[in-house]
Formats: structure tokens, sequence, C-alpha cells
């Protein structure tokens, strides 16, 4: 048997398939140069706006969030860019000073979607970038052929940002037995520029998404922050990779639809193993819940006790992300069964499912087991004795 697991993950090496997956410097770069352009271009925008045109009864200032896969650290390059892109989702949240949880005012929703478009139209004319407004749930500024910047808009009651602010210094400094002030003005520092740290975010309530059409959806992304965060604690960093993988074969097969990124993520994790050094059957194990799990509802009691079902296919969209499951839980596995000799023809077989990504280089194949062989130090070993003989 063969061991692939260096045809995923291989320290530094740039042919491995997580780094050829993973966004450049330079694109990264791009997404928060942009990302931050508009955070101030919103924070100023909004303020104004939040008497004039949003009628609150005084001046907020709107709190922003990165979120998604840039958060979970799972995001990837598109197998075909274009027409996938790479997206940065960046939440802007709106302290509303008269909030009736029961019943968020409709009429806000719509003006604060009206509102923030209008407001980005100029930066984007300056920019070079173009807005879209067809998205039901979030604002969205392509800033690239190959990237765009989501941005959700959510609103939650002013007293909870400031109690949760209040709760955030407490908790940080007893935690780190810093002095409040020093923690506080930490927070000022984010607050500056209208982005609250980790901290902050984990003990926020009643948050709201506006929808366009004017209802409001509640809605908390730090649910699936947290729940994704601990599992990653739970297995380690290898089921990050694995969900990586998973987002890239996705890519790979289609062009556009196809499981979500959150639906593959709960997939991986709900019968996760941890194989030490073995991306490669993580993977192939992986595929394999999703061919099972993606026929039915998903759901994950973790994130918001089983209320949502995460697989939002239609039934002959399940079959067909369930037979592709399927085959690279198959082709994983024949290409691991096969003879040293062979290793060339095994990393066709995964490369079948993963695209060119995936190098051709059959020396980053190895007899199942020779890695831990090379990898062991050499030890001194004590001769045996061996008493006098007779021949004869």
């Amino acid at each position: 048997m063969l061991n692939l697991h260096s045809l995923f993950f291989n320290g530094d090496n740039p042919d491995a398939f997580h780094k050829a997956i993973s966004p450049s410097e330079e694109q990264r770069k791009e997404l928060v140069r942009a990302k931050n352009k508009i955070r101030d271009h919103l924070r100023e925008g909004i303020s104004r706006a939040s008497t004039t045109v949003l009628g609150m009864d005084k001046q907020v200032e709107p709190k922003f969030r990165t979120q998604g896969s840039w958060s979970y650290k799972t995001c990837i390059q598109g197998a075909q860019l274009p027409p996938q892109e790479m997206d940065w989702d960046f939440g802007v949240y709106l302290p509303v000073t008269v909030w009736d949880v029961s019943a968020p005012p409709r009429a806000m929703a719509k003006l604060y979607f009206v509102f923030v478009e209008e407001c980005l139209e100029g930066l984007c004319r300056r920019e070079g970038w173009e807005l879209h407004k067809r998205n039901s749930r979030c604002v969205r500024v392509k800033i690239a052929p190959w990237a765009h910047i989501d941005l959700p808009l959510y609103a939650a009651p002013e007293e909870k940002f400031k109690k949760v602010k209040e709760s955030a210094v407490f908790d940080h400094a007893l935690s780190k037995n810093y002095l409040r002030e020093s923690v506080s003005a930490s927070l000022e520092e984010y607050s500056e520029f209208g982005e609250m740290p980790e901290d902050f975010w984990a003990e926020m309530e009643d948050i709201h998404l506006a929808m366009r059409n004017g209802e409001w959806k509640k809605s908390d992304p730090e649910q699936v922050s947290k729940w994704f965060n601990d599992r990653v604690t739970e297995h380690g960093d290898q089921l990050r990779r694995v969900c990586r993988y998973l987002k890239a074969w996705r890519d790979y097969h289609w062009e556009e639809g196809g499981p979500t990124s959150v639906l593959l993520m709960i997939m991986a994790a709900k019968q996760f193993e941890r194989t030490p050094d073995r991306d490669d059957v993580a993977l192939e194990r992986a595929a394999q819940a999703v061919e099972v799990l993606v026929r039915g509802e998903v759901r994950e009691a973790g994130i918001d006790l089983c209320a949502e079902n995460f697989n939002r296919l239609e039934d002959h969209d399940r079959q067909l992300a369930s037979e592709r499951a399927g085959q690279l839980r198959s082709a994983i596995r024949r290409a691991r069964v096969l003879q040293v000799a062979m290793r060339g023809e095994a990393v066709l077989k995964v490369q079948e499912q993963l695209g060119e990504r995936i190098p051709y280089d059959p020396d980053l194949v190895v007899a199942d087991g020779a890695g831990e062989v090379r990898s062991a130090e050499a030890r001194v070993v004590v001769p045996p004795v061996v008493g006098a003989t007779h021949a004869g």
C-alpha cells in the first residue's frame, strides 16, 4: 500500500496541494486593502446617516467583523478562477438605539440595504470595482475578476454592545492579570477603526441580519465560528486542512453550486478521526462521511441546537454530491492500495478527482510505513553476546 500524505501536506513545499490552493500573499494584501477602504468609507457614511436616513435619535458608529472562511482559516483559491471567486466575508454591525427584538422595524432593513449600496457607489467608481445588488443576504463588491467582498448587514441593541464591551474588558483583564484600563485602551484602538476583537463578539446577543426584502433574520455568525474552532481544538489542524481539501474538490467538480462550505465543514467534523501524518486517509474518511450524510438533512446541535438544516441542496443535487464524494473516496482508496512501482498511476488517480493542483511527483508517494521508518532517529544498538561454538 502507498502513503499519499506528502501530495497533500508537505511543510512549505510550494507544490503540495495545501500550498497550491492557498491564497497568495499578494491576493491577501489586495483583499485586506479593499476591506479597509470599504470599512473606513462605511464607518463615516453610516455614522452621518444614522440620524438623517436611518431614523435614530443619536449618531452611532457601526462595528465590523471579518467572518466566514477568513475567520475559520479555510479560504482557498477556486479551481476555476474566474468564474469562481475568492471572497472576504465582512460583517457590518449597527448598534440601534431603539430596538424591539421581537419585532425589528421592516422599513429599517430596506433603508439599511439601500443606503449602504448608495454609499458604496462612489467608492466603487473611484476604485474601478463593481457593486452587485442581487444577493438577498448581503451587499457584494467585486474588487477583481478573482475576488469579491461580501457585506452582510446586521443590527443589535446598542445596550448589548455597551454591556459586551464592559464584559470583554473585565474578563480579558481578569484572565490575563492585566489592568482593566490597559485592556479598555486596547479595545478603544480596535474601535478607532470599527473592527472589534474576538473577545468582544463571543458574548454578543440579539443580532439580526437585514434581508433585502425588508425582513430581519435572527443570526449569529459567532455560533459557527466558535463551534468550528472548538472542533479544531479537539481534532487538530488536520481537520481544517481536510475542510480546505473538500472545498477544493467541490470547486473542481462544480463551476458553481454544490455543497456549501459550511455544510462540508459540518459533515467532515461529524465523523472526523485524527490521523497523524496521513491527510490522504483523513480525506478518504471525510469523503465517505460526505457520501452518506449529504443524502439527508444535516443539523448540528453545537451550532443552534439542530434548528437549521444546513443541507439546502435539492434531492437530485444531493444524489449527485453523494456520487461524486463516493468517487473521491474510491479514487483515494484505489490509489493507496497500488504497489510502489505504480506511484505515478496513484498520483493520476488523485488528480482525476482534485485536478492538477495535486502535483505530479511520484517521489512524494512512499510505501505505507516508509515515511515513519525514514523519520525515526538512528540508534546505537548493543550487539548480542555470541557464545563460543564448535564446527562439525
